[in-house]
């Protein structure tokens, strides 16, 4: 999976996660980190703890749970030195803004339980 996801720019991934690794204070985190942003930019249909897991090759979704909610790091300092990566590669005076949508999609099938229809801005 980590083949296919990185293909001809695994140096560049590699780059992009040492600007924040150092928020993870041990191995084993920033590498479920890793394995966890692999998953991400997978294309992998549906992201959740148990399919990201089996894209990183586990038996189960308890390591990546681990890294979501046991695990110690500062998420708002990882998501700052995501954003100032994102700005500083993107950062382009001359050129304008870029302006970011969570735009969803709509769910598939009618099965999963107590979840109402939910707000999406394409529809």
């Amino acid at each position: 999976m980590g083949e296919q996801v990185t293909d001809g720019w695994s140096d560049v991934f590699g780059d992009f996660v040492a600007r924040f690794a150092g928020r993870f204070g041990r191995v084993e985190p920033r590498r479920r980190m890793v394995s966890y942003l692999r998953g991400l930019l997978s294309e992998t249909e549906r992201k959740n703890g148990w399919t990201l897991a089996e894209a990183a090759g586990d038996d189960g979704p308890q390591g990546m749970q681990r890294l979501l909610n046991h695990y110690l790091w500062d998420a708002d300092a990882v998501h700052d030195d995501v954003r100032d990566a994102v700005v500083e590669h993107l950062r382009d005076p001359e050129r304008g803004i870029l302006i970011l949508d969570e735009t969803g999609f709509l769910k598939k099938g009618v099965r999963s339980a107590g979840v109402a229809r939910q707000y999406s801005g394409t529809v």
